[in-house]
């Protein structure tokens, strides 16, 4: 259990003190949408932790803000964080960024703020732009609850893992994805989720901003013809709340004998079965095998 206070007025209205490290929320795409408060504590700590010094150092020059940087991320994390959390046990104070947006989201920031937490080390953040909530508030879907998935694995068996696990989830679905894998997954979360409204977001409060929104089918075939451009944050409806009470046969083996008829491998077919009727894969596996020793 960790368990950490700190006033962190104690000094006046939003003075920036030693040995806090501050969660800045930066731009997405439209430098007006800075704070007045970020721009106060990057001016004012003793240094800034960068994703990308040459982008955030392009950043705070726009705002005639100089300070000592250092580089933090994935790559570099377990070494670097540990560099951080001395400089600001001894009293410094840091600011830490990432290239747009807010700290901690799809990003390393994360393990720092663990660390923190690990060594008695006070967080706090500088509220701001969120990619993911901007895009949901923008897709014209529920947001009554909703997941935040970030970015799907590259390892195919992960991602198909994880897309199945996903399938039957209600809630609105919240995913980040880069141009030249788009299509790609497009593909997948047709094949996972059947056709269902997504809101396919981009260049988010930019000049060139384009919220589409239409269905995971056909976005399929506006990319056949359109190069993606862009990041994106995919915002993709729940499943129904029926879609769970699918029809299926009463035994275990009709099941699977309908899903290959179907098109399905019977091994997949197999795992399908159990996973819908709520089994071990290993169960139905042996019915299976029973049935065609027979």
């Amino acid at each position: 259990m960790s368990y950490h206070k700190r006033n962190l007025t104690t000094d006046g209205k939003n003075a920036i003190l030693g040995g806090v490290l501050y969660l800045v929320a930066t731009p997405i795409g439209n430098l007006a949408d800075i704070s007045e408060r970020a721009l106060k504590v990057l001016s004012e700590v003793d240094f800034v932790a960068a994703e990308d010094t040459r982008n955030s150092g392009l950043l705070l020059s726009r705002f005639g803000i100089s300070k000592p940087m250092i580089s933090y991320f994935e790559h570099n994390k377990r070494e670097r964080g540990m560099q951080i959390i001395e400089r600001l046990k001894n009293g410094e104070s840091c600011a830490l960024i990432t290239d747009a947006g807010t700290p901690a989201i799809s990003d390393p920031g994360e393990d720092i703020v663990r660390l923190c937490a690990e060594n008695g080390v006070t967080v706090t953040s500088i509220p701001g732009c969120c990619a993911a909530i901007t895009a949901l508030t923008l897709s014209g879907l529920s947001t009554t609850r909703f997941v935040f998935e970030g970015f799907l694995s590259t390892s195919k068996s992960e991602r198909r893992e994880r897309l199945d696990e996903l399938s039957g989830d209600v809630r609105t679905m919240i995913f980040y994805e880069a141009p030249h894998k788009l299509r790609t997954t497009l593909d997948d979360l047709l094949k996972h989720f059947g056709d269902r409204q997504v809101a396919l977001c981009r260049e988010i409060t930019k000049l060139n901003e384009e919220i589409c929104r239409t269905t995971i089918a056909q976005a399929v075939e506006i990319y056949k013809e359109r190069e993606p451009r862009g990041e994106y944050v995919l915002v993709v409806a729940g499943a129904s709340k029926d879609a769970g009470k699918t029809d299926y046969p009463e035994d275990p083996v009709q099941h699977v004998e309908q899903l290959i008829s179907e098109g399905m491998s019977k091994m997949d077919a197999i795992k399908a079965a159990a996973k819908a009727r709520g089994v071990s894969k290993n169960e139905v596996y042996s019915l299976v095998m029973k049935k065609d020793e027979e």
